[in-house]
């Protein structure tokens, strides 16, 4: 297991993966873990995921770089994603005590009420784009909830993965609470399998989804799956148009591009469309492209030189079914995995960027008629994560909302994650929900109880 840099392809670690003697040492571990910190208090567990936000806080720079070398991120918003990490855990240090508090319930009984009770091991297969996130907002409701945790992450990303397992050590969690496991893909399906995990949690491609799904299924075991998106950007004539193209940029390319809730698909009003391309290309044409650890630096490169020919092969498909290129196009001609930063418009029906989730810094621009079609637009995808929408029109917005297809709908605002609301997707984008109260209950036992 390889760590590169991807601005450079100099490989900066190398690690083996585990044996199946090792993977079960590790499991042993967890599951006693478990039975152990399933007892302790609300206020125990908080004290520990505190410490964890401080540890967080107290190395964001260093761990901010790792990310950045490991898989490209630029440095500033690396570090935001290490700050983001500890208040995820300083969030739920809070208020998980309140989230999953005794609930009463007036029946005839004497006295009858919902406890909630945590489930087990919980594995969590995760991603490379937002490598310490991702973890995290997972790792700190499963464990507030009493849960113990196994890490299976990306193979690109073993240092991140180490050094998570390295922060709630720190922190004093019991050995065996969070354990990070350096397995490869095909070492997963034998620990869904295995009676002692309680719960799999994925966020990934659609096709790891199904898979992983689909073995969760035959051993009737939870899952919880975030998977692709190709959310719509929708701008309406009443919109403040200089917000909306500066935010449109920002939503694009954000960890260059390379985010399931970036604005993939942008959907404009055919009044201001023209004018809302020019100033959307120009501002795309002019960014800075490069050492992701220079901090003037706006987009990075890509993780993994298969997602540069992933992407250039989907905006080759679709300018050979008849879409234009308004700047961009193609990688850069340089050392390391950079992909210029892409418009795409007269986007075809079935192309691959009016269907596929584009992952990297690639806009594709739509025309809509009005609400109808716009709402029409986006809902033509078989994903379903989240959608921007851009109008100060109350009756416009009100149609949105209802129509739009998407576990999340943000109004004259990009979509972002926040540990206080709910995060999950519909349709091809997955189900259940991270994050808020809804999450910390995906992986707990609702117990009814009834005392007569």
């Amino acid at each position: 297991m390889k760590s590169v840099n991807p601005a450079t392809g100099e490989v900066l670690a190398t690690f083996e993966t585990l044996d199946a003697g090792a993977i079960e040492t590790k499991l042993t571990r967890a599951v006693d873990a478990f039975q152990r910190w399933r007892r302790t208090s609300f206020d125990e567990r908080a004290r520990l995921m505190l410490r964890a936000a401080e540890n967080l806080e107290s190395r964001s720079a260093e761990l901010g770089r790792l990310i950045t070398l490991e898989m490209g991120r630029p440095l500033a918003p690396a570090v935001d994603e290490i700050l983001k990490c500890a208040r995820g855990c300083r969030f739920y240090a809070e208020h998980a005590a309140q989230f999953l508090a005794d609930e009463e319930i007036a029946t005839e009984a004497a006295k009858s009420y919902v406890r909630y009770e945590p489930v087990g091991v919980v594995l969590a297969v995760m991603p490379w784009n937002f490598p310490f996130w991702q973890v995290f907002r997972f790792a700190a409701p499963a464990l507030m909830a009493g849960n113990a945790g196994l890490l299976k992450h990306a193979s690109n990303v073993p240092q991140s993965a180490l050094a998570i397992e390295d922060v709630f050590a720190r922190a004093g969690f019991p050995n065996g609470v969070f354990q990070t496991l350096l397995i490869s893909a095909s070492q997963v399906a034998p620990l869904i399998d295995d009676e002692r995990i309680a719960a799999v949690t994925l966020t990934g491609s659609e096709g790891a989804g199904r898979d992983v799904a689909s073995r969760a299924g035959r051993v009737i075991k939870k899952t919880v799956l975030e998977l692709g998106g190709s959310d719509p950007f929708i701008v309406m004539p009443s919109a403040d148009l200089d917000r909306a193209v500066a935010t449109a940029v920002k939503a694009r390319i954000v960890n260059n591009g390379q985010s399931c809730i970036a604005a993939k698909r942008f959907i404009i009003a055919d009044s201001i469309a023209d004018e809302f391309l020019a100033r959307f290309a120009a501002a795309m044409s002019s960014l800075k492209v490069g050492d992701p650890l220079a901090p003037e630096t706006e987009i990075g490169p890509l993780a993994m030189p298969s997602i540069v020919e992933d992407l250039e092969g989907q905006v080759r498909a679709t300018v050979d079914a008849g879409g234009r290129i308004v700047v961009g196009g193609s990688r850069l001609q340089r050392p390391g995995n950079f992909f210029a930063p892409t418009v795409l418009t007269d986007i075809p029906p079935g192309s691959p960027a009016s269907k596929d989730e584009l992952f990297g810094p690639v806009a594709s621009v739509f025309r809509a008629k009005d609400v109808d079609d716009a709402i029409r637009i986006a809902n033509d995808s078989p994903f379903g994560l989240g959608s921007s929408v851009w109008t100060n029109d109350p009756d416009e917005r009100a149609r949105f909302i209802a129509g739009i297809e998407a576990g999340q709908v943000f109004v004259n605002a990009m979509v972002v994650s926040d540990p206080r609301v709910p995060f999950g997707g519909v349709k091809r984008s997955g189900y259940g929900r991270e994050l808020s109260q809804h999450g910390i209950r995906e992986f707990v036992t609702a117990k009814t109880v009834w005392i007569a």
